[in-house]
């Protein structure tokens, strides 16, 4: 383990081992609690009831994984069964900040239990459904499928908020419509609305099939995404987020602007193994905000810069969220496959946000933490060098072994740590003179913790997706898709022939880019009240075929789609810090005391970079290792030119945005930069590419050669 006595930094707004909270961190725990793992804290029986579940839940997840021959459905509605029993007990319907409440009420038992329930109806009586019924339900069946759904969007409305169930509901209203019902079927020659349907045929659509509730997506989640879930609980329970938050602190810590470089680095790690954005702003930030403050930053800056990196985490493989794995599924490929196209595209993001922070601190004036107050890297890597024993099998395995499952290596992972648990916390309680026989009962009890801590964290996804699977399975049985592409069709069609006098491959791509900015701002808008995976979960469904269709790709073909995919998904990230309802930007605020709303706009300056990239990977797919069609198409060494070309457009669209390169910019000196960036965003020939550079060039010799540089207390 880490040496605790070692100080990260004399601040005494942190929180070292052993000392209590501060009330803004305190507040910021509280807020990921209630978002998501569930903000009641339980007291007596009831809160070992939900360890039990919670232990239980993940034992089922690791036996399926295990056997690996669970029935599809089976494994699903299990799965859902225990997402719905720990939904009512450790959500409560109204959230009291500051008094979470300690018992269950009664109608939340009733709840949890009939919606846990409408699950073990469905796996009894499927094989007598599909067999024996044809798939037509009784009424039983219809009334038990009712009741699965108004459940779901109550416990949707609960762990993920009111955005979902509002959504769900207006889809099943447009599927309950038709010529003779609310809604005339004619819109024009061109557009069609769809016949209709019966209540019975919706139901058995979303209840008693694989293209509603339990589809794709929750089918991943079971599958897949619990164990990685459950990984990284365990992972950090064994003390590996603290370590790479030193090995980060030690490395960047000294350097001008050391405090947000080594935040944004160990938000980079931590993403590794972690996909959520506001779990790892409290995990981190309750150390790295206050140090930035302290070393200069503004306290809306501090917390803006760790939002930025731990939105940025879920961009990082292998794990990703768990948005990655169900777009493997999507695009019918190897996950190991899409973790090495997205490899690129996160390096560049977290390598232009280091530069970024650079940026800030050439503005602020700023220097780096003294030496004397960051742990010394050589005494940290020894300390922990183990941890990369189950990271670098994770990780070598999904990427090296193509006939290794991502569930069977995150399984056999999760073995290894557990025997690592055990015998990291006998040693530690034979160095203290507590005996090996007292660490194995400490190490079981952090793996009750860690398998309650990935338990409840699961709650939240798999809620998620399983009501996601009602929006898919509406457009499926409706043909709404078809419809909203004639809609786009005919504005970008509208778009182009606007374009027509500048020429058709003028036309086409203004089209295209309208298309995209259409894409953009409703991923920016369904983010502000939707997770990641949710949000990537519709947008695939409804806005990915609709680019594909308007840039003329084959939707079977993944090296085509790959690009569309990963633009939706990086728009889904960045609605995590985009105002007004950023929830990661609120729980950095809570911790550095500043304002939500003004960190929120500052995080957003930030991603800014992350928008500039995915219109890169979408024009420029060989940052995913596209080539020639298939993927994996372009070697590293083909990529190493391309990828030096996009980092420095991203580094001078990050300068444009800013207003500084080497002093700060004018006008003029800005707009240089700007266009610039744009023109690394397509390739077409080494001749522009080198126009783009002697642009960037010019920009930074005319500031070398002028005045001096503005004060910094004007520029903060």
């Amino acid at each position: 383990m880490s040496d605790p006595t070692r100080p990260i930094s004399s601040d005494p707004t942190l929180t070292p081992p052993g000392q209590e909270m501060t009330e803004g961190e305190r507040r910021a725990l509280e807020m990921v609690e209630a978002a998501e793992t569930g903000g009641r804290k339980l007291i007596g029986w009831q809160r070992g009831l939900v360890t039990l579940v919670a232990v239980a839940w993940c034992l089922y997840q690791m036996y399926a994984a295990q056997v690996g021959n669970i029935d599809t459905l089976t494994l699903r509605a299990t799965h859902l069964g225990f997402a719905f029993f720990l939904a009512y007990l450790v959500f409560p319907h109204r959230k009291t900040p500051g008094q979470p409440q300690t018992r269950v009420p009664w109608y939340d038992w009733i709840l949890g239990i009939g919606a846990t329930g409408t699950a073990a109806y469905l796996i009894a009586q499927y094989p007598h459904i599909a067999n024996e019924q044809g798939g037509l339900l009784t009424n039983t069946d219809v009334w038990v499928g009712s009741g699965m759904i108004i459940l779901l969007l109550l416990a949707a409305w609960r762990t993920i908020g009111i955005a979902m169930p509002i959504v769900a509901g207006v889809f099943m209203l447009y599927a309950l419509t038709g010529p003779k019902g609310l809604i005339r079927g004619d819109l024009g020659p061109q557009l069609q609305l769809h016949a209709g349907q019966t209540w019975p045929q919706v139901v058995g659509q979303l209840f008693a099939n694989t293209e509603g509730i339990f589809g794709t997506a929750i089918g991943v989640s079971a599958q897949i995404v619990f164990l990685f879930v459950l990984f990284g609980a365990i992972f950090d329970k064994l003390g590996a987020g603290e370590w790479f938050m030193r090995v980060a602190q030690g490395v960047l810590g000294g350097f001008r602007g050391g405090a947000a470089k080594a935040s944004i680095l160990s938000s980079a790690l931590n993403g590794v193994i972690s996909g959520s954005a506001v779990s790892n702003v409290v995990t981190g930030g309750n150390i790295t905000i206050g140090t930035m403050i302290r070393t200069g930053y503004s306290r809306e800056k501090a917390g803006a810069i760790e939002v930025a990196s731990s939105s940025n985490g879920q961009l990082m493989p292998p794990v990703m969220g768990a948005a990655a794995f169900i777009m493997a599924q999507n695009l019918n490929i190897e996950y190991r496959s899409l973790i090495l196209a997205a490899a690129i595209p996160a390096f560049l993001c977290y390598g232009t946000l280091l530069v970024l922070a650079h940026i800030e601190a050439l503005k602020l004036g700023l220097k780096g933490l003294p030496r004397n107050e960051l742990p010394r890297v050589r005494q940290t890597l020894l300390s922990g060098w183990y941890y990369l024993i189950p990271l670098g099998y994770l990780i070598g395995t999904l990427t090296i072994n193509p006939d290794a499952t991502p569930e069977r290596v995150a399984l056999n992972t999760i073995f290894v740590m557990l025997v690592m648990m055990f015998v990291q916390e006998a040693v530690l309680a034979q160095r203290d003179g507590r005996g090996p026989a007292r660490g194995f009962l400490d190490g079981g009890k952090k793996i009750i913790e860690a398998f309650e801590g990935g338990a409840r964290s699961m709650i939240g996804i798999a809620i998620a997706t399983a009501a996601a699977g009602i929006i898919v399975g509406i457009v499926t049985i409706t043909g709404l898709g078809f419809g909203l592409a004639d809609i786009v069709q005919l504005a970008s069609d509208g778009v182009k022939n606007l374009m027509a006098f500048a020429g058709p491959q003028v036309a086409t791509f203004a089209s295209i880019v309208v298309v995209l900015l259409m894409a953009q701002l409703i991923a920016l808008i369904l983010g502000m009240g939707l997770p990641t995976t949710a949000n990537y979960i519709l947008m695939s469904a409804l806005i990915v075929p609709i680019i594909a269709k308007i840039a003329g790709l084959d939707p079977s073909n993944p090296a085509q789609m790959l690009p569309v995919h990963m633009f939706v998904f990086y728009f889904g990230i960045m609605a995590d810090s985009t105002p007004p309802v950023a929830l990661a930007a609120f729980a950095a605020a809570a911790i550095s005391g500043g304002n939500p709303v003004a960190t929120g706009v500052q995080a957003f300056q930030y991603e800014l970079r992350t928008a500039l990239l995915a219109y890169m990977m979408f024009f420029n797919p060989q940052l995913l290792l596209i080539a020639n069609g298939r993927l994996g198409g372009v070697t590293w060494v083909e990529a190493i030119p391309m990828i030096l070309f996009a980092f420095i457009g991203l580094v001078a669209f990050s300068a444009a945005t800013l207003r500084f390169l080497h002093r700060r910019t004018n006008p003029v000196q800005a707009l240089l930069l700007l266009i610039a960036a744009l023109i690394l965003i397509i390739p077409t020939n080494i001749l522009w590419n080198l126009s783009a550079l002697a642009l960037i060039a010019a920009v930074y010799f005319w500031q070398k050669a002028g005045s001096r540089a503005d004060p910094p207390a004007a520029l903060a």
